[in-house]
């Protein structure tokens, strides 16, 4: 093996997990994670063949990019390896909404983040609303993937 594969620069800081792992087709799960097209997705159906007599069972996996939502499929042998995306879910106290769309965000070690676009379409749309309008704390939800972000839900925060 060549040492060009090891160059990578990491940002974060991940007690050196890599972006994905591998695991048996035949170990895979629905509702589970799973890396299709160099994509992290969640496995939204799965159905095994049984094949000829010399043939291997074949795995059909159905799955949802979990960034863009677009529906991809893989068919691969039971036995061959497919990469599980490492998935990382936290919530962040919301401070504030850039003109540019950008969430500024603290975790609860009082952190700030200022990188995460606010997502388009519905959910953007009830964030910028529940924080502008109603004035209200929000936690927001950012799922992490594979060297990506995305906002994927936010809940009024309690009141403490």
């Amino acid at each position: 093996m060549s040492d060009e594969q090891h160059e990578h620069t990491f940002e974060s800081a991940d007690a050196g997990a890599s972006a994905t792992f591998p695991m048996q087709c035949s170990a895979l799960r629905k509702n589970g994670h799973v890396v299709i097209k160099g994509r992290p997705c969640k496995i939204v159906e799965m159905s095994t063949s049984k094949t000829g007599k010399h043939g291997h069972a074949k795995v059909h996996i159905v799955a949802i990019d979990i960034f863009t939502g677009k529906k991809l499929e893989d068919l691969s042998p039971s036995t061959h390896n497919m990469d599980v995306p490492n998935v990382n879910r936290k919530d962040y106290q919301l401070l504030d909404i850039s003109d540019d769309g950008f969430l500024s965000l603290m975790d609860e070690n009082g952190d700030t983040k200022d990188d995460v676009k606010a997502p388009e379409g519905e959910l953007g749309e009830r964030i910028n609303r529940m924080f502008r309008d109603e004035e209200k704390d929000l936690n927001v939800t950012i799922l992490t993937s594979m060297g990506e972000e995305a906002a994927i839900d936010a809940k009024e925060a309690p009141r403490g």
